[in-house]
């Protein structure tokens, strides 16, 4: 039988281990806990790898964007804005193989991903720090009945491009345009009540999605916004100004001023603008709505990948007989040039001329086209 001396000391040194292993716990958890969570800066680098890894997979030609994400306002709660990462799939049986590849390109930064969501032709999951939530990967299928497949065109045919501003407010004349089997860039002014939904839409069907982005018109033009791209903004303004539009127009692969008479021709706003979109990598149209704009040079210059608007706008006169001959000139420009691009707006009488025209320019040579494929 122990003594009770042996007894206080088997005890003393039994709490000396239970003291240790505690102190390396607490260690361990105080180490773990020295670990800062990933700046914005390092979320954008880390995003550039997914990309990289889900182009391993899927190859150079279906589309990803990234884009932070739109985050409520929380008073106390402070920390990076997550990267949304939207990737179009054409073969449904590479999914899982990009799951995979995309989680261990972030398992390399101690990220770990959440539950899988699947709603129709998406499948949507979380990646996270910790507990904080650094990127949201959604992976849509390539709807492949909704558009058909055209043949590939020589380099030389004679290409249209035609973008439809101004969606968003109304979504009925959107409707109307999504009938039309054949390809359009539509371009949609953020934060209206069916920004999101016409730009899902559009993106489901396989048409092209524009952010339409409010800029500064000229005196003379007395047109505003109440949120617009404004002469003299810095930098920040800018960019944090383009988040929140990008916000509301998910799936946009690039932008064009919607207005901006003034501030497409201010060389210091539009050195401001390029970069932003270089970063996200957003192409860029020049919608021309001044002589004196400086848009398309700048992105020239900054290396965003960009074009403009070469032909006359569709719908100036509002007449399906004045929008016909607009598409006949617009048409002319793409067989003499090899290319053009105009632009329209969601009117009945646009809806109507164009129901009327596009059937009618293959014959002519003419081959509808996306905007982004009159990139230059």
């Amino acid at each position: 039988m122990n003594s009770i001396r042996e007894r206080i000391q088997a005890g003393f040194r039994g709490k000396k281990r239970c003291a240790f292993v505690a102190l390396v716990g607490l260690s361990t958890v105080l180490a773990g806990c020295g670990k800062k969570p990933p700046s914005n800066a390092e979320i954008h680098e880390i995003s550039q790898e997914l990309v990289a890894a889900a182009r391993g997979v899927v190859g150079s030609q279906p589309q990803i964007s990234v884009r932070p994400e739109a985050l409520p306002s929380r008073s106390g709660k402070r920390g990076a804005t997550p990267d949304v990462i939207n990737l179009t799939l054409d073969d449904p049986h590479r999914e899982a193989a990009l799951i995979r590849a995309l989680v261990g390109a972030a398992r390399k930064h101690d990220l770990t991903r959440g539950p899988l969501a699947s709603n129709l032709d998406v499948v949507e999951f979380d990646l996270y720090w910790q507990s904080r939530k650094t990127h949201t990967i959604r992976i849509t299928e390539m709807n492949s009945a909704a558009l058909p497949a055209g043949p590939k065109l020589p380099s030389s045919a004679a290409r249209l491009a035609i973008i439809i501003d101004d969606l968003g407010e109304d979504v009925a004349p959107a409707r109307e345009l999504l009938k039309l089997p054949y390809p359009l860039t539509v371009s949609i002014i953020p934060n209206l009540q069916h920004s999101a939904e016409i730009a899902d839409d559009a993106h489901q069907r396989g048409d092209e999605v524009l952010l339409h982005f409010p800029m500064e018109a000229s005196e003379k033009d007395a047109k505003s916004e109440y949120v617009e791209l404004r002469v003299g903004m810095a930098s920040e303004e800018v960019d944090g100004m383009l988040s929140s539009m990008l916000a509301s127009v998910p799936h946009a692969a690039g932008v064009n001023n919607h207005q901006g008479s003034r501030a497409t021709a201010d060389s210091a706003l539009m050195d401001e603008l390029m970069p932003a979109l270089r970063r996200r990598r957003l192409f860029f149209v020049d919608s021309r709505t001044t002589v004196d704009t400086v848009a398309y040079a700048a992105a020239e210059r900054d290396g965003v990948p960009a074009t403009y608007r070469s032909a006359e706008f569709l719908d100036d006169v509002e007449t399906r007989a004045a929008i016909l001959r607009q598409l006949d000139r617009a048409a002319a420009e793409a067989k003499k040039k090899g290319w053009a691009v105009t632009i329209g707006h969601p009117h009945p009488a646009t809806i109507a001329a164009l129901h009327d025209a596009l059937p009618k320019l293959s014959a002519r040579g003419v081959h509808l086209v996306f905007v982004s494929d009159l990139l230059k």
